[in-house]
């Protein structure tokens, strides 16, 4: 755990939520559930499918001192969040899921969303409108409590440890590889449906080529956004999954070595550097530059990594290989010195 001196940061931000935090007098107050009563109503909304009701109760019992039961804040992400269609009431659910995580931050016990869940949005060719909005809360349940088990020495007992650790189910960390270089590459990662059509009436003109013109613009704007938006939430994933368990330079280089084949075949330059630069763990980025410049090497070297395999690799290395796109030998060079500089900075925050 000495060697986590970049994840002891507080976690992301409860921007909503500034002016909700509870004071001194509150703090001394054991937190319990909305008593019942209370709850009975919000069970009466949800079973007449009442959102904007479901979501009224809520705001109004939600405080420092009560919270929602685990079932209600299941209702909330699998009946809700992920099951309706319009934008407006889905950032209401997003921000009273935020709120109770403020609040009362999940933990193995009380978390609503499991992997299996994570990995049916994930994989689904046709996301609900919400599926960023859930990525988004997944990420944030998993920060708030990695940061908190990291202050008290109890990673072992965080929601990223169940779902995260190369120990233990390291055939989620392959699936959110798979996830990243998707959301990398552009493919399987779109706008929701919806959104699209939205931005299709807000360009409609008389002139159906200038419409056409704009909506398209527009729709690739947008799809980047979702498409970078979700990078940096499956790093953050990546990046925790190389730290939760006892050993993270052991972690690196399984995740690394899974990894490799994937950035070999991804067609684009831009699309490498996204993936390289958006990293957040300096040892597996370290570790993946460093595999790559082994593959480059027309005479290996099996030495630790060190400033000396650095400049060995400068004076040993060829070209860097093919990839999928057809670029100029020069172009291939200049790509393999900026990674090589990428490789020493990251080498020398590993140090650090």
């Amino acid at each position: 755990l000495d060697k986590l001196p970049n994840f002891r940061r507080s976690g992301v931000q409860h921007l909503f939520f500034q002016g909700t935090a509870p004071n001194g007098e509150t703090q001394k107050q054991k937190p319990g559930l909305i008593p019942s009563g209370k709850l009975s109503m919000v069970h009466t909304t949800m079973e007449e499918n009442s959102l904007e009701g479901t979501l009224y109760f809520l705001n109004e019992f939600v405080s420092c001192q009560h919270h929602p039961p685990k079932e209600i804040i299941c209702h909330l992400i699998k009946q809700m969040l992920l099951d309706t269609q319009e934008g407006e009431i889905l950032n209401d659910i997003y921000t009273l899921l935020m709120k109770i995580q403020m609040l009362h931050p999940a933990s193995t016990a009380t978390v609503g969303w499991d992997w299996t869940l994570v990995k049916f949005i994930m994989d689904d060719q046709e996301k609900p409108p919400g599926w960023l909005l859930f990525l988004q809360y997944v990420v944030q349940t998993l920060e708030d409590d990695f940061q908190h088990k990291l202050k008290s020495n109890q990673l072992q007992k965080s929601i990223a440890k169940e779902v995260l650790s190369c120990d233990l189910c390291f055939k989620n960390v392959k699936e959110v590889l798979k996830w990243l270089v998707a959301a990398v590459t552009g493919v399987g990662f779109s706008q929701p449906q919806e959104q699209l059509q939205e931005a299709r009436a807000e360009h409609s003109s008389s002139s159906p080529r200038l419409a056409s013109t704009q909506t398209a613009q527009t729709n690739q704007a947008q799809t980047a956004f979702f498409a970078q938006k979700t990078m940096l939430l499956l790093q953050r994933m990546l990046s925790m999954a190389v730290e939760v368990d006892r050993s993270p330079t052991c972690s690196s280089h399984k995740i690394a070595d899974n990894m490799f084949p994937y950035i070999l075949n991804i067609p684009l330059r831009s699309q490498r550097e996204a993936l390289l630069n958006t990293m957040e763990s300096q040892l597996l980025r370290c570790r993946l530059l460093e595999l790559l410049f082994e593959h480059s090497c027309d005479v290996p070297t099996t030495s630790s990594m060190s400033l000396d395999k650095v400049l060995y690799f400068l004076s040993h290395s060829s070209v860097l290989p093919q990839f999928q796109d057809e670029t100029a030998t020069w172009q291939r060079w200049d790509e393999m010195l900026q990674y090589l500089s990428l490789l020493l900075l990251s080498y020398h925050g590993v140090k650090v």
